[in-house]
């Protein structure tokens, strides 16, 4: 059975920092493609960043809106992607959710509320 496990959300002040990760198992990790995606109230799901899988070098991809503010980076051997977030504004609240895709899979996790408010 896949399962990804998200972890690390939370309520911060502006400015603050969280880490979120996301632990996989059930796949053959280092092989997918893996992703930080967030949804807002009443908005539609967007990427925020991904990080290629071991035969493509890891190579990053980031939304302009967090660029220079978030890191995305993987352990393969703890089959664990994390998402190294600084410098939060209040717009930067959603449900953060976790994917790993291949070329014939697609899997989710269950989404960790970041919520950034004085």
């Amino acid at each position: 059975q896949v399962v990804l496990v998200e972890s690390g959300g939370g309520l911060v002040q502006p400015g603050g920092s969280l880490r979120l990760t996301c632990t996989a198992r059930g796949i053959f990790f280092s092989f997918f493609d893996m992703g930080w995606y967030r949804q807002a109230r009443g908005k539609q799901r967007e990427l925020v960043a991904n990080i290629s899988n071991i035969s493509s070098g890891g190579t990053t991809g980031y939304a302009d809106s967090v660029k220079g503010r978030f890191t995305i980076s993987r352990d393969n051997a703890k089959n664990t992607v994390y998402l190294q977030m600084n410098n939060l504004k209040p717009e930067d609240t959603a449900v953060y959710y976790c994917n790993g895709k291949s070329r014939f899979r697609d899997y989710w996790g269950q989404g960790t509320q970041v919520t950034v408010s004085s």
